[in-house]
């Protein structure tokens, strides 16, 4: 894969549906979530590095609860991974080059006790591997539409032990125009709240 890294000014596209009220760093806003991907496998070196971003995310007592699993189009498992998403995910989903399932770990590992900020923590690993993959021009996507109920199973996960939080599709950029008619319209960039909506000095407001 040619690795095409962003610029320190705002993508042009990115741009036309984005305006940062304030100076942040451009990678913040050109990322976004994508769901034209060109169905091309992605090679370990390709995907190995947003994991290793993942791995540096900060969690409560370094319990480093986030755990991953995932498949590529290569590989046994691939079908297994796609059968779990909801047929909306899987219509757009099924051209990504790997698909990951993230779980976090309930406890806290010295000394048992239920770890409070699991999904708050993964999260952050969450948002540590979309970066990077923003950074590679890679579309990163991630998925709520899934079989909740029969994922641990599926993918050998102890749920007494492991609390399933999200999928992920990753794979190569595509144009629009490969996605499903329905989907090609919202195939852009959100916008956000204003900062006065989610921030508050002093008091809930």
């Amino acid at each position: 894969m040619s690795q095409t890294y962003y610029s320190r000014s705002l993508d042009d596209k990115i741009s036309e549906h984005r305006d940062p009220a304030h100076d942040v760093d451009p990678l913040f806003v050109n990322r976004w979530s994508p769901r034209a991907m060109a169905g091309d496998s992605l090679a370990e070196d390709d995907l190995l590095p947003l994991f290793e971003a993942a791995r540096w995310a900060p969690s409560a007592f370094n319990n480093q609860h986030w755990r991953f699993v995932y498949a590529t189009r290569e590989d046994d498992e691939w079908e297994s991974f796609l059968g779990l998403l909801n047929e909306a995910n899987r219509s757009w989903a099924r051209n990504a080059g790997a698909l990951i399932a993230v779980f976090s770990k309930v406890t806290l590992e010295h000394n048992g006790e239920s770890a409070g900020t699991r999904s708050f923590d993964t999260g952050a690993a969450w948002q540590n591997l979309a970066l990077e993959g923003a950074r590679r021009d890679l579309a990163v996507h991630p998925m709520a539409g899934f079989d909740w109920d029969r994922i641990h199973e599926a993918l050998g996960v102890p749920e007494d032990e492991f609390d399933a939080e999200a999928m992920i599709a990753v794979g190569e950029r595509a144009d629009p125009e490969t996605l499903p008619e329905d989907l090609k319209e919202h195939e852009k960039p959100s916008g956000r709240k204003p900062l006065d909506e989610i921030v508050f000095s002093g008091q809930f407001e």
